[in-house]
């Protein structure tokens, strides 16, 4: 996870935001647990109850569970709930702002593509390298 905070949003939004990532992402998997909130707290020098309502918003969207003495788990699901949700607010409130760049600058279907095409292939010429 990204150390760094930015100031347009409280930061325990950012911890859940990177928590969500990672389920999007496949780093974390249904059932895997959480990083420890003592651990995230220590780790991004922050407040353990900054961490715990990071984790208690996750529980309150149902994608994570607690395991009283264990910790907290991600739930069967939640990739797909997780999904679901972030592609209706794509389609809700970023592709409108893409759509109208896209039409401002005159781009077509064609020079998008070749520019998706391009990205992909510089991006995995980039992990070769490292």
């Amino acid at each position: 996870m990204d150390h760094e905070f930015h100031n347009n949003q409280p930061i325990y939004r950012q911890l859940r935001d990177r928590v969500v990532a990672m389920i999007l992402d496949g780093v974390l998997k249904e059932g895997d647990p959480l990083p420890s909130v003592r651990n995230v707290a220590a780790e991004y020098r922050v407040n353990p109850l900054t961490v715990l309502k990071a984790y208690q918003g996750l529980v309150d969207e149902q994608l994570v569970e607690t395991k009283r003495g264990l910790g907290m788990f991600v739930n069967a699901g939640a990739r797909d709930l997780l999904l679901k949700a972030e592609r209706r607010k794509f389609l809700t409130e970023e592709w409108p702002r893409v759509h109208a760049t896209i039409e401002r600058l005159g781009l077509t279907t064609e020079e998008l593509l070749d520019g998706a095409a391009t990205r992909r292939t510089s991006s995995k010429t980039a992990r070769k390298e490292r």
